[in-house]
């Protein structure tokens, strides 16, 4: 990784550490009313008063392909610096796992993955849902991959920097 990258990912790193620690003070215990999510209203009890609404979207990439090795690092991280950084050069984390899945043909299929987790103020949700949608596509389209699982968070999450 270029310093540069890391830089990038640390902040990430960051973003995805905050939005979880505080997405237990950001959900109201049972019966409680819910917390204001403007950044011009009273934060919530415990809460940053420059806490700022994101929304969280992680995609899970799979690595394998048939009749082929399965994607490199060096694959993806020139995938992750061409078309991901770009749409979100503020910041993100990739995570590395295994995963499984049924593909359409019925079989288990087991594999190393990437978890790409982005997080994006509230209000440019719209356009960062179509730039999601475009790394979605492209990376189908080059690697010719099924599919890549995005999951959204349904609540906006406190941030703050």
């Amino acid at each position: 990784m270029t310093s540069n990258r890391v830089a990038v990912l640390s902040r990430g790193a960051l973003l995805a550490a905050s939005a979880v620690l505080l997405a237990a003070c950001a959900n109201p215990a049972p019966g409680a009313a819910p917390a204001a999510a403007t950044p011009s209203a009273a934060p919530a009890v415990g809460l940053p008063a420059d806490c700022q609404p994101y929304e969280r979207t992680e995609l899970f990439f799979g690595t394998g392909r048939a009749g082929k090795a399965p994607i490199s690092d060096q694959e993806f991280d020139a995938f992750l610096d061409a078309e991901i950084t770009p749409r979100f050069p503020d910041g993100l984390t990739m995570l590395t796992g295994l995963g499984q899945w049924r593909g359409s043909d019925g079989k288990l299929a087991k594999e190393r993955s990437a978890v790409v987790i982005l997080l994006y103020p509230k209000p440019s949700a719209a356009a960062s849902g179509t730039k999601i949608e475009e790394i979605r596509h492209l990376y189908e389209q080059k690697f010719n991959q099924e599919s890549v699982l995005r999951a959204d968070d349904p609540e906006p999450r406190c941030v703050t920097f």
